[in-house]
């Protein structure tokens, strides 16, 4: 399984942030890195992942699908980064 970035900008008022979490968590693995960035991992490419949330932004909106890798660098909680540890790949 690979692990992706879904890191997004909901940018007018009302949007479907619940809904995009919901998507998120749906993926089964997955960790919180920052306010509206998420780690998570899939055997789909980061197009499909993209294609899932398409019908969830808007023109105004941004959102990135990218596949993470080792080695990684910051700082966080522990959890966060036992997840990484165990989640990514070189």
């Amino acid at each position: 399984m690979a692990a992706l970035l879904v890191t997004y900008d909901l940018n007018s008022p009302g949007q479907k942030h619940a809904k995009v979490l919901e998507k998120i968590k749906s993926f089964g693995g997955w960790a919180r890195l920052s306010e509206s960035s998420y780690a998570i991992t899939t055997s789909l490419t980061p197009s499909q992942v993209y294609s899932q949330f398409e019908n969830l932004i808007d023109a105004n909106d941004t959102i990135w699908i990218i596949t993470l890798k080792k080695p990684y660098s910051g700082f966080g909680s522990k959890d966060i980064i036992d997840w990484l540890d165990n989640s990514l790949t070189y």
